[in-house]
């Protein structure tokens, strides 16, 4: 859709903008409208790569003013494509990626733009972790507003729960602060209301003490899988909070210590993450150990490098969900070990068991992530290259809801799901909590000018 922009308004907005300003005739615009999703092809009438704060004040300014749809566009790559518009504003934030570490005080000052891998190499040096994204490549922004969950959750809780202030540009291009002390009822809205108050230019984080962590992939035919299954539902279920990870379906990937005959064929995984060294790591998981696995990776390492290891591949066509649940009994393993047959082979793609628990359903919280309670999630994670397989993925994808949902809360961490309709979003934040959340986004956003995002309408 073609949407004019005056050039009074460019040549204003352009005046004293520090970061660019990218047009669709101009250089680089088609680079920077790309999402990682390749399912989502759009193509915004201006792009506004913010610098600092005065830019992104400028830009919600530019597109309030014009009645521009406007898309905020953090670190990474939200899989509902909501970091973009046809016609419209992309307030980009790629650029203000700065860390700032206190190593005395064990925070850390991240900028709206930055991703994991930021983050993580800036507390790695300082022997400093904070729960992030399970891929360096996650944006740290839309991560932690939307809940965050990660491999470290199990010993440090949720993103949002190491939250300690934000900066903010709302919709009448105010800068606001919030914290437990400073605009209370905002920062509350923040653990997990995502991006519907506000464009996040900064957030602080507690950190926690981590040297190293270590990393062990065990590898199993497919036959294998529901008796694997059944002994790893069990150990989880008493396993220490220093355990984290998951169990998955996978394409075995051409490494050196995967066999031959496994490689770019379905196999199934158990991928543990510990927050220790290796010599404790092996002693814990011991039980998992003696499982019988046909192939194994086991290391210990920076916290920063696990990032990257299974890092998502760009250009690829994404379509995920998730069912949290109550129990995972005998049942629900079978239809979950039955259900992979139909995942796309081979593809990046993940059919994963997540265990939740530990800090993450332990600590005593009101914020709006109700999912956190769930001892499990479910989380079909597609990825393929081929549009010919849209609607097999899509319909893998909702028949493994559909088996699991007689154990399932109904709770949901949206960060995990695309376009799946407004109960689904409500079931993101509980009802009770919506509502809360609905009069909040009244105060700071009564025209819905951020709605590009899983979201709150105002009150």
């Amino acid at each position: 859709m073609a949407i004019h922009i005056d050039n009074t308004s460019l040549k204003a907005l352009r005046k004293n903008f520090s970061g660019e300003i990218l047009l669709p005739e101009e250089a680089g615009y088609d680079e920077s409208r790309r999402l990682f999703n390749a399912m989502i092809d759009r193509h915004p009438g201006v792009i506004a790569q913010c610098a600092e704060v005065k830019d992104v004040v400028s830009a919600v300014n530019f597109g309030r003013q014009l009645g521009l749809e406007i898309a905020v566009r953090g670190g990474g790559h939200g899989v509902a494509g909501k970091a973009s518009t046809e016609g419209g504003l992309v307030i980009d934030l790629r650029r203000m990626n700065a860390v700032s570490i206190d190593p005395e005080a064990r925070t850390a000052t991240v900028g709206g733009g930055a991703t994991m891998s930021h983050l993580d190499r800036a507390t790695q040096p300082h022997d400093l972790a904070t729960t992030g994204g399970r891929v360096s490549t996650t944006g740290v922004g839309g991560y932690t507003l939307g809940g965050g969950d990660g491999w470290l959750a199990r010993k440090f809780g949720l993103a949002c729960d190491n939250l300690l202030a934000a900066e903010l540009v709302t919709a009448d291009g105010s800068i606001v602060h919030a914290s437990e002390e400073e605009n209370p009822e905002l920062f509350w809205a923040l653990h997990g209301g995502g991006g519907n108050f506000g464009v996040a230019t900064s957030l602080t984080f507690r950190l926690h003490e981590l040297k190293q962590v270590t990393a062990l992939l065990l590898v199993w035919s497919p036959d294998k899988a529901s008796e694997v299954l059944r002994a790893y539902r069990d150990y989880l279920e008493a396993a220490p909070d220093q355990v984290g990870g998951g169990a998955l379906y996978i394409t075995a990937p051409p490494e050196a210590f995967v066999p031959e005959h496994f490689v770019s064929k379905l196999t199934f995984a158990v991928l543990v993450v510990y927050a220790g060294p290796e010599a404790e790591a092996r002693e814990v998981v011991a039980p998992l150990l003696a499982l019988g696995h046909e192939a194994e990776m086991i290391a210990e390492m920076p916290y920063a490098d696990l990032q990257c290891m299974l890092d998502d591949p760009p250009g690829y066509r994404n379509y995920w969900s998730a069912e949290y649940l109550e129990t995972f009994p005998d049942e629900a393993i079978a239809l979950f070990c039955e259900r992979a047959s139909d995942m796309i082979v081979p593809s990046p793609s993940q059919q994963v068991l997540i265990p939740q628990g530990g800090a993450v359903g332990n600590r005593p919280s009101d914020f709006p992530v109700p999912w956190r309670h769930a001892p499990w999630a479910v989380h079909p994670f597609g990825l393929w290259e081929n549009s010919a397989d849209d609607e097999r993925g899509r319909q893998w994808t909702q028949r493994l809801r559909r088996d699991l949902s007689p154990w399932a809360t109904g709770s949901v961490y949206l960060n995990f799901i695309g376009d799946e309709g407004k109960e689904r979003i409500i079931a993101g934040f509980g009802r009770e909590n919506y509502e809360r959340l609905a009069r909040i986004k009244t105060r700071y956003d009564p025209q819905n000018l951020f709605h590009l995002n899983q979201n709150i309408a105002p009150a």
